[in-house]
């Protein structure tokens, strides 16, 4: 609770051991407060924290064996890369020589052998986070927690250190929990997402499940762009019946764009057409996507770029086809 607010309210979790878990949300959802409860930085107002059969809501997060990794890296700035290495191993007892063994081993391990002598203030983003990573790894702890690793990062980097926290992960196969608001870091890391909107959770699955089978329009939506099919002129044709209060929808990518006097395909039994109108067209390097008006609806189609492939300009005809099977139902 802050004041009167509740900021996770019936947060029911279990995290299996060694799986990479990632809480998903936007501002203000309560992943970080769900986060912090974890780490032992907020006491929970009711309920109980459980850790291999122990109970540590009441555990100060100090004493609770767990590495984090923050957003800000949290780096001691005055001491040398080595020194921030070893300072877990030396408060919990570790002699000098065998700090030294495993600070080096781990250096290595993330590619900072050279960088042992620096200050956290030469270093770049990149490997700032290597070494807030190698902290939280080198005492050995059964839970890993991060908080936004990488959302300090520039894009590439970022892409780049999302494979070497994989990496990371199935080395160590230590139990990992992490917060994020980017869905792409979401999909890419996780065993399973925790979506969590207000609070509460809306949806947890592994990542394909959640992407290809959401079950209310906010996980849609959220988790990747959405076709939302409301009152449309036309009827949405599915091979299951819609359950009551929902809403069809269906993936951009999983729209085809063709001219209107296209060959039909040869699954074409499979699928539905629907004619429209190019309103808009978006190129963004590997892929291009279309607006297309049908009726009083706008469906988004967004397709690969392809060498040779057609392109649709504003005000062109088109026909829109997807196979039936490709429709999902969500709560609104």
């Amino acid at each position: 609770m802050y004041g009167a607010v509740a900021a996770v309210k019936d947060l029911s979790l279990t995290v299996r051991r060694g799986e990479f878990l990632t809480i998903l949300g936007p501002s203000g959802s309560g992943k970080t407060t769900a986060l912090m409860l974890l780490a032992g930085f907020v006491p929970p107002t009711k309920g109980d924290i459980v850790i291999a059969g122990r109970s540590v809501a009441a555990v100060p997060a100090y004493r609770r064996d767990q590495g984090i990794v923050f957003q800000s890296y949290a780096l001691f700035p005055h001491l040398t890369v080595r020194r921030n290495l070893e300072f877990p191993l030396e408060m919990r007892g570790i002699k000098a020589a065998e700090r030294v063994t495993q600070v080096d081993r781990m250096l290595e391990r993330v590619h900072l052998g050279d960088f042992g002598d620096r200050m956290p203030s030469q270093l770049s983003g990149g490997q700032q986070q290597r070494v807030a990573l190698a902290r939280a790894l080198i005492a050995d702890p059964p839970i890993l927690l991060l908080d936004e690793p990488l959302g300090a990062l520039d894009r590439n980097l970022r892409e780049q250190m999302q494979v070497e926290l994989k990496n990371l992960h199935k080395e160590f196969g230590k139990t990992t929990i992490c917060v994020t608001h980017d869905q792409e870091e979401a999909l890419t890391l996780s065993d399973r997402i925790v979506v969590m909107r207000t609070g509460r959770i809306e949806q947890t699955d592994t990542p394909e499940a959640l992407y290809d089978r959401p079950t209310t329009r906010f996980v849609a939506t959220f988790l990747g762009e959405a076709n939302i099919i409301e009152n449309p002129d036309f009827k949405v044709e599915s091979n299951a019946a819609p359950p009551p209060g929902t809403v069809a929808m269906i993936r951009p990518e999983r729209i085809c764009v063709t001219g209107p006097a296209a060959p039909k395909r040869v699954d074409a039994d499979q699928r539905q057409s629907v004619q429209g109108a190019v309103s808009d067209m978006i190129y963004a390097g590997p892929q291009r996507k279309y607006h297309v008006r049908v009726g009083s609806s706008v469906l988004i189609v967004r397709e690969h770029v392809a060498s040779g492939q057609q392109i649709f300009r504003p005000g062109d005809d088109v026909r829109l086809d997807w196979l039936r099977s490709d429709v999902r139902f969500v709560t609104t």
